[in-house]
């Protein structure tokens, strides 16, 4: 591949690394105005918040089948149309069950797109997996802040401040990153329909990779998830309410840097079992920074967890493009995936359990913590391949 179809390439991936969130992260900017139109109650607003994460666990599987079936590249390409049409069709019904479905509609595209994507990487540019995953990566956290910072100075203005308008704008770029896609590299391995031995798409459970795997993306989803969950609470319950914005956006904009910082060293770190015992360990210092803290130090201890976690996140995304067979990185992408995205449903759980039996914030970061820990200690477990020559 020359040098100007490979940037293309590299270009694409970004794209479509930014389409696994923007949608996702439409609505917190618009969610006073929803509540307000809509009255929802808090118990209302948890389940919005929460349907995408429940369904990138429960529709990974589905995902992988499709790619089996027809290829990574039209599975992308299905996944960003659905989460885009489904996005803009948010709000064309003033009813609050089709504002869920067509959500449920958007989180099955996404998590549709997520397994595709380590299946691209290992197929358009298999000796760049590390750089290329970075930056995918990064498109991602990028699609993390380009809704939150410009929906309320920019877009809502230009839709007469309307949360229907504005969930609608977030869906167009989905359909153009769509279109796009009409320049990607082909490959004769772009669908599988036509082989004559059946396309393996339901993943080995048996095979310790999966569930390696999905341990160990879910210590940093959990991490990241469950900081943006409790450190409001811990900061009110300390009486520093004031810190709260600080400490959020400290966490978030953190992971920016890390992820530019990445792209330039991805070939140092990948196929590397220490960058990821490192950062489960700084991950650890800073939950517990955060705990007993309450002042500009939370601050800190914040953006240092989300600087690492997003390298964190990085790393572990290239693992199945990594150590599994070409024909097998759909399916252990999608168990991965399911794996990971259930377990932090389950520790953020946890936590909030914890924080009521003890009546103090703090003690949500114990189960926090915990689920770090297979991170430090699983990867130790993965042998990795040598890189092809």
């Amino acid at each position: 591949m020359d040098a100007r179809r490979l940037w293309l390439t590299f270009g694409l991936l970004w794209l479509a690394g930014m389409g696994l969130r923007l949608t996702v992260l439409a609505i917190p900017p618009v969610l006073p105005l929803i509540e307000a139109d809509l009255g929802l109650t808090g118990t209302q607003i948890g389940v919005l918040n929460g349907l995408p994460v429940i369904l990138f666990a429960l529709a990974a599987l589905p995902g992988a089948l499709l790619i089996a079936r027809y290829g990574a590249l039209p599975a992308l390409v299905t996944g960003l149309l659905l989460a885009g049409i489904a996005s803009a069709l948010r709000g064309v019904l003033p009813n609050l069950l089709w504002l869920y479905a067509m959500t449920i509609v958007m989180g099955v595209g996404i998590a549709v797109m997520q397994p595709a994507m380590p299946a691209l990487v290992r197929e358009w540019v298999p000796q760049r997996i590390g750089f290329a995953t970075a930056i995918y990566t990064n498109g991602l956290l990028v699609g993390e802040v380009i809704p939150v910072a410009l929906t309320l100075p920019l877009v809502l203005p230009l839709v007469d401040g309307s949360w229907r308008g504005s969930l609608a704008f977030w869906g167009l770029p989905m359909i153009v990153i769509a279109g796009l896609m009409v320049f990607a590299p082909r490959s004769s391995r772009s669908g599988y329909s036509t082989m004559k031995v059946r396309p393996r798409w339901w993943p080995d459970w048996r095979d310790p990779k999966v569930w390696q795997l999905g341990f160990i993306l879910s210590s940093v989803n959990t991490a990241y998830f469950n900081a943006n969950a409790f450190i409001p609470g811990h900061l009110t319950y300390a009486g520093r309410p004031d810190l709260i914005s600080a400490t959020l956006t400290a966490l978030n904009l953190a992971q920016l840097p890390a992820s530019f910082l990445l792209l330039t060293i991805a070939r140092r770190v990948e196929r590397r079992a220490w960058p990821l015992i490192a950062t489960g360990i700084i991950i650890l210092v800073a939950l517990i920074g955060i705990a007993f803290t309450a002042s500009v130090w939370t601050v800190a201890f914040a953006a240092l967890l989300g600087f690492v976690g997003a390298i964190t996140l990085a790393l572990g995304l290239t693992l199945p493009a990594l150590l599994a067979d070409s024909d097998d990185v759909a399916r252990t992408s999608a168990a991965m995936f399911t794996v990971s995205y259930a377990l932090a449903m389950l520790f953020s759980i946890a936590s909030g359990a914890a924080w009521d039996l003890a009546g103090d914030p703090r003690w949500a970061f114990l189960p926090t913590a915990i689920s770090v820990l297979p991170q430090i200690l699983l990867i130790s477990t993965i042998r990795f391949p040598r890189p092809a020559i």
